[in-house]
């Protein structure tokens, strides 16, 4: 489902809480509060920090092409005022922020003069997420701009899942927020072939879950993991050896980030894998393929697999849009086939492990969107597969100690068992703090 629209739904089951606590209505079904019908009497109701107290609460959405202004102005605001809310919300939140298919609440209350009874605006406020809204504010000649949030409850979960046949697969069968997938990729990457998953691979994960008025928008702190792979079992145990740079470690101290990413991109499948003798697809004989073909569709972002230096950014002839990273241990990367490469990419540039480099794309010699990635070392090519790696530094004997309870805990939660000192918590991962 595409963010989006995830969001527009989500923002959409928000008003409707609202609207059913506070006698709202949407644009086509208008309701009045005011102290009497909202609970107790003398007790003021408050919606996104405003006294809700004898205003029309209506619901709506920012429609495609439409401006700010002409929102305000259909709803009675000057010109004059558009022109100052825009001078004063550009450094809280400028105008050009808002977006096509996003909800907005206004408030607007009844006003009589020698006019006659008419409506007055004195709020709207944009929903920018499920969670942070800005309020802007019309009071006679002045303008207020006020960003909150909505109350987040969290709730800490256990979740686990056999694979039949992919992760994400696996989370949307036991009804655990898709957003854990990529979360999961993301501490496992330097790990767990997610290539390569089998069916009967299983995990475990221990997660914070974000609730707004009882409806999910989003998961926060991973708390622990067990992934099992090909016959073993990975864990990750969350812990800031150094302050504030929070990190996922084996059972053992052993950190499990390693020199090399395992790919270096999401979401596709192998397409060809190293060989000394491939047909090719295209000339159609036998010619060794040092590399291993990812299939994926065009314009899907390429990752760096090492810290490095770029050595060439150019056209590779066969290879189209070529790049080559240059990384510490007489290794060498190559990423050929870009559709482009990421914006400041270029010979001599200090890359960084899992940074941005390109896009997958169809250029030279090829049959379809891919990338072909490459590995050498000591100028010799080698199967990206079954490159042996070294982890990076483990847990350090000061630390040793503290981390040993971290895990200890971890697991018992992970095991569904009684967390003996209660489940673990920022004070017990972040020792020198954050």
């Amino acid at each position: 489902m595409p963010i989006m629209n995830l969001f527009t739904r989500i923002s959409a089951l928000l008003m409707l809480v609202a609207m059913v606590a506070c006698g709202g209505g949407s644009a086509d079904n208008k309701g009045k509060n005011d102290a009497n019908n909202s609970g107790t009497a003398n007790e003021p109701k408050y919606l996104y920090g405003i006294n809700i107290s004898g205003y029309t609460i209506t619901n709506d959405t920012v429609r495609s092409g439409e401006t700010v202004g002409g929102i305000l102005n259909r709803n009675g605001v000057s010109a004059v005022m558009v022109d100052r809310l825009d001078k004063a919300s550009k450094d809280i939140f400028p105008l050009r922020k808002i977006r096509a298919d996003k909800p907005y609440t206004t408030f607007k209350r009844e006003v009589s003069d020698s006019l006659g009874t008419r409506e007055v605006l004195d709020y709207l406020v944009y929903h920018i997420d499920a969670i942070e809204y800005v309020a802007f504010g019309f009071h006679a000649d002045s303008i207020s701009v006020t960003k909150g949030e909505n109350p987040v409850e969290i709730v800490r979960k256990r979740g686990e899942a056999v694979i039949t046949s992919s992760l994400w697969g696996a989370i949307m069968e036991q009804n655990m927020p898709y957003a854990l997938a990529a979360e999961v990729e993301d501490i496992y990457q330097w790990t767990v072939d997610f290539f390569g998953i089998q069916s009967g691979d299983a995990f475990t994960v221990i997660y914070d879950e974000k609730f707004v008025n009882g409806t999910s928008v989003g998961i926060g702190r991973i708390w622990g993991a067990q992934f099992k792979h090909n016959g073993k079992e990975y864990y990750a145990i969350p812990y800031a050896q150094e302050a504030g740079k929070l990190r996922y470690w084996e059972s053992t101290g052993e950190s499990l980030r390693k020199q090399l990413l395992k790919a270096p991109l999401k979401y596709t499948r192998i397409s060809s894998k190293f060989s000394n003798a491939r047909l090719h697809p295209v000339h159609k004989v036998y010619r060794p393929h040092h590399g291993v073909d990812y299939a994926a569709p065009s314009g899907t972002p390429v990752h760096s697999v090492a810290d490095g230096t770029v050595i060439f950014a150019g056209w590779g002839g066969g290879g189209g849009n070529t790049l080559k990273i240059k990384h510490a241990g007489n290794l060498q990367t190559g990423y050929l086939h870009l559709k482009s490469f990421a914006k400041g990419i270029k010979v001599g540039t200090k890359v960084s492990q899992g940074q941005l480099i390109g896009y997958v794309g169809s250029t030279g010699t090829s049959t379809g969107p891919h990338l072909d990635y490459r590995i050498w070392k000591n100028g010799k090519p080698i199967d990206p597969l079954k490159v042996p790696q070294e982890p990076a530094e483990p847990i350090a004997s000061a630390h040793k100690a503290r981390f040993e309870a971290v895990r200890d805990r971890v697991i018992a939660e992970l095991e569904g068992k009684s967390v003996e000192g209660g489940e673990i918590t920022d004070t017990d991962i972040f020792p020198e703090g954050k």
